[in-house]
């Protein structure tokens, strides 16, 4: 299966362009950038599954499930986590262990990499998809003036009340940055080629999540970042019920409000799409339409590309800035954002490194 040639590149449009950057660096070091795992729900303290609250550094999550597995003596296809984390950063997050798994082989264990910092136990298995969110604390380094920094990256994140747009950051696309390329070959290939089918649902993915940046980037180019048009498909934030309006001007206060959010395709087999004849169904065909494709090319991949459908926006939660007290030049930015969302989405719309490297 031949490599499919580079995708145009999409340069994410700011959404708080009118206001000025704090410029600084980010992930300067490790602990620049902490990510704490936000549970969909807490293990019980019984059953036979052994869970470990783990903190890891400059570790990717398969490769610290390796060495639990390999501590506790179990294998390592059986070890459960909600979510993977970032490898240059430190992060904390649960992962499970199947029986037989003995919590006494893991209390303790440690190192600058891997530290085991809870072990408990709960009935079952834990998943991908058992997450509610994340919590970040990313520090900024190599500003001129923390303080003015500061207040304008309070500033910033104020105009991101209403939501933040949701993007796929660029590590979603590889190190090479050619896997929706790949995964582009794999749809016209109608799923023929080499490769493992998590290697190959990987691929499809990364493809559905260049589409979906470049409805995004569309959506903002045209002020449609927080409208609503007919059609669009809104989910409902407190129970994740979609529906397509039919009324936009009574639905676009629902989304003022963040009751609703407008959703963005993932194309897949099983994907949700605007109903035929709609300004919003004419806008997410015309990005297959770009290529060649349509719905019916996901359906051969139907058990690797079901697809979904995305939010257009993220809710940040608790979000707050201080200065650093050890640091001169810092200031910390903290926050919350729901799983499947990217820190390096906002911190974009804050540092505005376009525009400015360093900070006033």
């Amino acid at each position: 299966m031949s490599i499919e040639p580079p995708l145009p590149p999409i340069e994410p449009p700011l959404v708080t362009a009118g206001l000025p950057g704090i410029g600084g660096r980010l992930r300067e070091r490790a602990e620049d950038f902490a990510v704490d795992e936000v549970a969909a729900y807490e293990p019980s303290g019984d059953g036979d599954h052994v869970w470990v609250w783990i903190e890891k550094r400059d570790l990717t999550t398969p490769a610290a499930a390796a060495r639990l597995a390999e501590l506790a003596g179990v294998p390592v296809r059986d070890v459960g986590w909600a979510g993977m984390k970032d490898r240059h950063a430190v992060t904390r997050q649960w992962l499970s262990l199947p029986p037989p798994a003995a919590p006494e082989r893991l209390l303790g264990h440690g190192d600058e990499t891997l530290r085991v910092v809870r072990v408990t136990r709960h009935k079952n298995k834990l998943k991908t998809g058992h997450l509610r969110g994340n919590r970040f604390a990313l520090v900024v380094r190599g500003l001129a003036d923390p303080t003015a920094a500061a207040a304008r990256a309070r500033e910033l994140l104020a105009a991101l009340v209403s939501g933040a747009p949701n993007w796929y950051a660029e590590q979603r696309f590889g190190r090479d940055g050619d896997n929706a390329e790949r995964g582009l070959a794999l749809v016209r290939a109608r799923g023929k080629g080499p490769g493992a089918p998590r290697e190959r649902r990987f691929l499809v993915s990364a493809l559905q999540s260049y589409f979906f940046n470049r409805w995004l980037a569309d959506r903002i180019r045209d002020g449609l970042l927080h409208d609503v048009l007919l059609g669009d498909l809104l989910q409902k934030r407190a129970s994740g019920g979609t529906f397509a309006s039919t009324e936009p001007d009574v639905d676009r206060a629902r989304v003022a409000s963040g009751e609703v959010v407008v959703t963005g395709p993932m194309f897949g087999s099983a994907m949700r799409g605007p109903p035929d004849g709609t300004p919003a169904h004419a806008r997410e065909a015309a990005i297959l339409d770009a290529f060649s494709l349509g719905p019916a090319d996901f359906h051969p991949l139907r058990q690797i590309a079901e697809g979904t459908r995305r939010q257009a926006t993220i809710l940040l939660g608790e979000p707050a800035v201080d200065l650093v007290g050890d640091a001169p030049d810092a200031i910390r930015v903290t926050f919350t954002l729901p799983a499947g969302a990217y820190a390096t989405a906002v911190m974009r719309e804050l540092q505005k490194l376009g525009e400015t490297e360093t900070g006033p």
